[in-house]
């Protein structure tokens, strides 16, 4: 059988409560104190494709003329939480390669809410009269030219990462922070150096019942999804025999034209590995985003990829592994710009009757990037390690001047919404 190195997953740990329940805050609570007065009105629904009527994973909810947005998860489901006065406006839903809807929220019910969403497909004739004899050469080429597409010198970006665990739907652990990322080049093989500036955390053990879930990597999480940066995580050489790999309807990102191409393991590969769609500029070459998850049909392998440490008597399987990550073009040079890791994991006990099912979401946004010198050495011990647990580095709710007045999280928003308020504050923290 093969076996495949594949550090782009995160890995949970699952720690007896015991052991750290005095570290518990009460933030939740206050939390809870402030949304309730501020009286709003939740919508929970599933965003689906119209043409399969499957799930759409990462599609977005969006308030008209507000920072309140939301993106579904790992099983196309979506809570919107809208203020009592904003009730009456309207939401655009949006997803890579689909007619964006707008929709009134007098329209929404509380629950249920089903969105179908049309693919966008564009006129052959806009794309590429060059088009690639087939998929996988496409691939091959993207992967070939992203020593030349992607920024090609060292630079320093500060990012917004936050990663939160519910049980079923209620939030149990929540972390933000503030990066610094030393990017290095995609033809480099020196790796990413990330260190800390920021971040704050809150969680309820007891809302994680008698087990304590971790997210281990914190940043690095997201970041090991640059494929660009880190192809080996998905598409090596030999990962690629693995893989069937056919074109889909072409269609527009950010008003450039894509072709769209599906990757699934072949059949007879029995170890998981990923399905999804890479779109991948059709000048260019350049991939502008991935949208995949893992394949979790075989529990016992998938759980031995994802789980680092349980306790006794305890099986825990993953039922959806979610990933997606974007790139932002500047001065014709693509570069790394957000991505996002959904999982959902069950936890079932011996001699209890009902199993546990948590929803993990780790993500990462770059706010801004400047050239940096890579003759600047960063201190070991400034350096974060890719093994980290950003809940157990985090100091609580500490500086409420960075953070704002109410330290509270809002973790239904989009992280796309806390980017202004983040750069608004690192520009004081900067002229200080």
């Amino acid at each position: 059988m093969r076996s495949y190195y594949t550090p782009i997953l995160t890995c949970l740990l699952f720690f007896l409560l015991a052991a750290t329940k005095g570290f518990a805050t009460n933030a939740f609570d206050h939390a809870e104190f402030v949304q309730d007065s501020v009286q709003v009105k939740e919508f929970k629904g599933t965003v689906i494709a119209a043409d399969t009527e499957k799930e759409l994973v990462f599609a977005t909810i969006a308030v008209e003329n507000t920072n309140i947005s939301t993106i579904t998860n790992a099983e196309g489901s979506f809570s919107l939480k809208v203020p009592l006065a904003m009730a009456e406006g309207y939401v655009t839903i949006s997803f890579l390669g689909y007619e964006t809807q707008r929709i009134s929220l007098n329209k929404f019910t509380r629950n249920g809410n089903i969105i179908r969403l049309t693919p966008a497909a564009i006129p052959l004739q806009e794309v590429s009269v060059s088009s690639p004899k087939n998929a996988l050469s496409l691939v091959e080429s993207m992967l070939k030219k992203r020593g030349d597409n992607y920024i090609d010198t060292p630079v320093k970006m500060t990012a917004f990462y936050r990663e939160t665990i519910k049980k079923r739907r209620r939030d149990a652990s929540l972390s933000e922070a503030v990066v610094n990322i030393y990017k290095q080049p995609n033809s480099s093989t020196r790796g990413d150096i990330v260190t800390l500036f920021k971040s704050r955390k809150s969680t309820n053990y007891n809302r994680l019942d008698t087990i304590a879930v971790k997210l281990q990597g914190g940043p690095f999480t997201p970041l090991y999804l640059d494929i660009m940066k880190y192809p080996s995580n998905i598409f090596t050489d030999y990962m690629m025999e693995s893989y069937d790999f056919t074109f889909d309807r072409p269609t527009q990102v950010n008003d450039r034209s894509v072709y769209v191409v599906n990757f699934k393991q072949k059949p007879e590969e029995l170890e998981p590995l990923y399905y999804g769609k890479l779109y991948i500029e059709t000048e260019t070459h350049a991939l502008v985003s991935a949208v995949f998850n893992l394949n979790v049909e075989n529990r016992e392998l998938a759980s031995e990829l994802l789980v680092r440490k349980k306790p006794a008597g305890t099986s825990v399987y993953p039922t959806d592994a979610a990933y997606r990550v974007d790139y932002r073009i500047k001065d014709g040079k693509w570069y790394y710009g957000y991505s996002n890791v959904q999982l959902a994991v069950v936890v079932n006990k011996k001699r209890k009757l009902f199993n546990s099912k948590y929803y993990l979401n780790s993500e990462m946004a770059i706010t801004d990037w400047e050239p940096y010198d890579n003759s600047e050495r960063i201190r070991s011990k400034n350096r974060l390690r890719s093994s980290i647990i950003i809940s157990d580095k985090a100091s609580g709710f500490s500086d409420p001047d960075f953070w704002g007045p109410y330290n509270v999280i809002e973790p239904e928003k989009s992280i796309e919404s806390a980017i202004e308020k983040i750069q608004r504050q690192l520009e004081k923290e900067n002229d200080a």
